[in-house]
């Protein structure tokens, strides 16, 4: 009997200690990925800054603001029937489709996929252009009903996962008019078939565009895919009209519907609501018009013409320093665009420091708190309206606040979701928008319920995707699953330990690429320069300057060693990571700035290279990584600038292959650079 209980009291603190891993493991993956679209958010509020109150660098050169966000418009692409013009080789064994779509047509285009074959150019515009013609007939508001099926099937985010895609129609059936579907948005991005995954949903709603509904998510945004990756999967499927192709998805995103109501009972949104929500605001708006949410609304007639070439005195002396990092409490204020809800914050906007590029005033990204809005009123509220229900969270505690921790949206309260239910006359609120372990959760007292359909989307095993069906009685019924190929044949402690790792590794290239902050964070409690610092000192500045929101001292012993005495020796926190590749021209400060923001720099680049070539100009270049500085508040001299794009030029065509460069600038782990 002793024994007996012995054991069982050895196993229930294994299970805790298994259970204390588990939860520190996801902790690290959402906080890092939080983090990275608060950056987002911050770079695109730069851009749109910039492209509203600057036309040319120096008054001459290329015009490079213009071309940062501006869309790529190609007469030939404005001709309904341009796809005819492309020749179908009888050398292309993939899938042939026509108009109107057949059941025969999707399930070879399926099929297709799942042998990883490729639609051809001519076909996949076609589709696009179907799409685009059907989603312009639809209401920014769907409704649906369950007394046309049995039940009505509500999948969340698919981030490009195409065997969760396919699991998800083997278990419950393909989409028919028996089978209905609503798919809540986040088609693409970070995996790597979201090309397959969103053109398989856009058949399915056009053989079925009643009974398949497709309601748009943030991630189907231009911006968000030059940055997680579906601008670059597509461009490397379509190598010949990858631009045209794009430019299709761009407008067909636009034009997706914004939510679904189920019997007029229960409300399907991406992301959530405000207190400022307004469904009936937001089924007027001309939701095309938005194209990005990331970026506020910006109209260049509205800048006057004397501050194309700077800012007045005025302006310049209310910029302020910021960096990728800056606290997300910058984001809140009323007047800027970044203030994700319609409300007045309560952070007070931060000193202010202007920088200068070649005599033009550039303001840093926190300066946007000291302009006033230059939209129209009713554009910037459908812009909110939208922002707020496409990158919202919900949070246990009442009220309604700004969502620092993502840098958009708001969180909102069990009140908040209670009183737009009541004014409604709706029962239940679903949405999408965030990982769950168990691929969804049920909060707010049961009146929001979160769905999520991407399984093992942080690593292997990290967590199962769920849908959920609803039929007459509104009951909602979860249905899991998790696509692996390994994980089943691991033990529980197995998976366990290969998701920490992956989280670990994460977390321990966070620490690298801000080690000039954290060292300075070290020596005011370092006064001797001894390398050494308390537990609780060493913990303080971690949070003080990422920001992640960690339980640090439970992470220590796997990211710092300990001294005899019980203190932390603090350097070895950058003892596991290093850059991947030395350069003798670049200086170390400036060699931690590029390994910090190569994704930032990768984006503008991706942006700036029209053509998706991978390469850029010299003079793009410098242009680039000055206003890039003056953002990031780094003062670099013009020198090493010029000698770096000098010696990166390797065949000195005046080309720079910036994939290349910005590679050598990846975080790697020093046993991987071993091997």
């Amino acid at each position: 009997m002793k024994a007996a209980i012995l054991i069982q009291g050895w196993y229930r603190r294994y299970m805790a200690r298994l259970e204390m891993r588990r939860r520190y493991t996801w902790s690290i993956f959402q906080s890092i990925e939080y983090a990275g679209e608060q950056d987002q958010l911050q770079l695109s509020s730069f851009f749109s800054f910039m492209l509203d109150n600057f036309t040319h660098l120096n008054g001459s050169g290329p015009d490079l603001i213009s071309q940062l966000l501006d869309p790529v418009v190609d007469p030939w692409l404005g001709r309904e029937t341009c796809y005819e013009l492309i020749p179908v080789a009888e050398s292309y064994s993939g899938p042939r489709i026509s108009f109107p779509l057949s059941v025969s047509h999707t399930n070879s285009l399926v099929n297709a996929f799942k042998e990883h074959q490729t639609l051809h150019a001519r076909y996949a515009l076609q589709l696009l252009w179907e799409t685009k013609k059907l989603l312009k007939q639809m209401p920014n508001i769907v409704h649906m009903s369950t007394s046309y099926a049995k039940e009505i099937t509500i999948c969340g985010d698919l981030h490009g996962h195409l065997d969760d895609l396919l699991l998800i129609f083997y278990k419950n059936g393909l989409p028919s008019a028996e089978t209905p579907y609503v798919f809540n948005g986040d088609f693409v991005d970070r995996g790597k078939q979201s090309t397959e995954v969103v053109l398989i949903l856009f058949a399915y709603l056009l053989l079925y565009p009643n009974h398949m509904h497709l309601n748009r998510g943030n991630h189907e945004d231009h911006i968000m895919n030059l940055r997680y990756g579906f601008t670059k999967e597509v461009m490397q499927k379509y190598k010949t009209h990858g631009r045209e192709i794009l430019q299709l998805f761009q407008d067909v995103f636009s034009l997706l519907p914004i939510a679904t109501v189920i019997d007029s009972k229960v409300l399907i949104v991406h992301g959530g609501i405000s207190d400022q929500t307004d469904l009936d605001f937001l089924n007027s708006i001309e939701r095309q018009k938005v194209h990005r949410t990331n970026i506020g609304p910006h109209y260049r007639r509205a800048v006057p013409r004397k501050r194309h070439r700077g800012l007045s005195r005025q302006d310049s002396g209310s910029s302020s320093s910021s960096s990728s990092s800056s606290s997300s409490s910058s984001l809140c204020s009323s007047r800027t665009p970044s203030c994700l809800s319609p409300r007045p914050c309560s952070s007070p906007p931060p000193p202010t420091v202007p920088f200068s590029v070649d005599g033009l005033q550039v303001p840093f990204l926190d300066s946007l708190a000291s302009l006033p809005p230059p939209s129209p009123p009713r554009v910037e509220r459908e812009w909110k309206q939208m922002v707020d229900v496409l990158w919202s969270d919900p949070k246990p505690q009442d009220g309604c606040t700004p969502n620092t921790f993502r840098g958009g949206g708001c969180y909102y309260g069990p009140d908040v979701t209670q009183r737009l239910l009541r004014h409604h006359g709706y029962q239940l609120l679903i949405r999408s928008h965030e990982c769950k372990q168990e691929g969804y959760e049920i909060c707010h007292g049961g009146n929001v319920i979160t769905i999520f359909s991407a399984s093992n989307y942080y690593e292997e095993g990290s967590n199962r995707g769920a849908y959920v069906k609803l039929g007459q009685d509104l009951l909602p019924r979860f249905y899991q699953y998790q696509v692996s190929r390994t994980t089943r044949k691991l033990t529980l402690t197995q998976r366990v330990r290969a998701a920490e790792g992956s989280a670990l590794r994460a977390l321990q290239e966070k620490l690298f690429s801000h080690r000039s902050e954290l060292l300075t964070g070290f020596l005011p409690f370092d006064h001797n320069n001894t390398g050494f610092v308390s537990v609780s000192e060493w913990a303080q500045v971690l949070e003080t300057v990422l920001r992640l929101d960690l339980p640090w001292r439970t992470l220590r012993p796997h990211l710092a060693r300990l001294a005899p005495d019980g203190s932390v020796e603090y350097l070895s926190c950058f003892d596991y990571m290093g850059p991947g590749l030395h350069l003798p021209q670049v200086t170390p400060n400036l060699a931690e700035t590029l390994v910090r923001y190569r994704t930032d720099l990768e984006l503008i680049f991706n942006i700036i290279d029209k053509d998706h070539s991978g390469l850029i100009s010299l003079d793009e270049f410098r242009h680039t990584w000055r206003l890039f500085s003056g953002h990031l508040g780094v003062a670099l001299d013009d020198g090493a600038i010029d000698a770096l794009a000098r010696s990166i030029d390797f065949n000195k065509d005046g080309s720079i292959d910036f994939t290349e460069f910005l590679e050598a600038f990846r975080v790697v782990h020093k046993l991987d650079k071993d091997h």
